[in-house]
């Protein structure tokens, strides 16, 4: 079954806890950290979740987008975080030693995550395949939500499906942007485990029932 794991950018903040509760039924909730230079839009930090956690039975699904996440990754893991994705890009750019940062993550109790843009290679990823718990492709240019799913990036879905079962790796295959009831049926069919899903959901009058239509695809 599809995991869905609806994303907060798309809530009323004015009523965030309640807001969160009409998903409940999902999985994930999928919180984006954005800090207007590794993406051009500032989100949420860490203390907002914070308040959040223990009072919805969810798996805490956090995806930094930020210049520097080994800098801040305890904060976010503190507050709250069960998977703490982190961008590939960010960290090439930091000349981060990644395996060390990801045994450094899951030291402190906390499941990893990789993602990539939707112009990355893929193969990129390789050295980290055996490491990670997620790996997150980014199905639109990440900063903004309601963005029109790029439908190329399923190849870099498929590749990393054809990876996890040739090695027998344990990472969830996640992916991010565009989602609806169409665009959730092509990354499953590609090999997502996990679709987040932000206004497809939020703009909902019905939301836990968008849930349980894409768990079921």
């Amino acid at each position: 079954m599809l995991k869905v794991a609806p994303s907060i950018l798309a809530c009323d903040f004015t009523k965030l806890l309640e807001e969160v509760k009409t998903v409940e039924n999902a999985t994930f909730l999928h919180i984006d950290v954005m800090d207007g230079h590794f993406v051009p839009n500032i989100s949420l930090g860490p203390c907002v979740y914070n308040n959040l956690k223990g009072k919805v039975n969810m798996i805490f699904d956090v995806h930094l987008m930020i210049s520097h996440p080994e800098k801040y990754y305890q904060e976010f893991i503190k507050s709250g975080a069960d998977y703490l994705t982190l961008h590939l890009e960010a960290l090439q750019d930091n000349n981060t030693n990644i395996i060390e940062l990801i045994n450094a993550i899951h030291q402190l109790g906390c499941k990893v995550g990789l993602a990539i843009k939707p112009n990355t290679d893929v193969s990129l990823l390789n050295d980290y395949l055996p490491y990670i718990d997620l790996a997150l492709v980014m199905s639109v240019e990440p900063g903004f939500g309601g963005q029109k799913f790029m439908a190329n990036v399923l190849s870099k879905v498929t590749y990393l499906k054809e990876q996890k079962l040739d090695n027998y790796y344990k990472y969830l295959i996640e992916i991010d942007g565009g989602i609806n009831d169409m665009t959730a049926k092509l990354a499953k069919n590609a090999g997502c485990d996990v679709v987040v899903a932000g206004t497809y959901i939020f703009n909902s009058s019905n939301r836990q029932l968008k849930i349980k239509e894409l768990e079921n695809l």
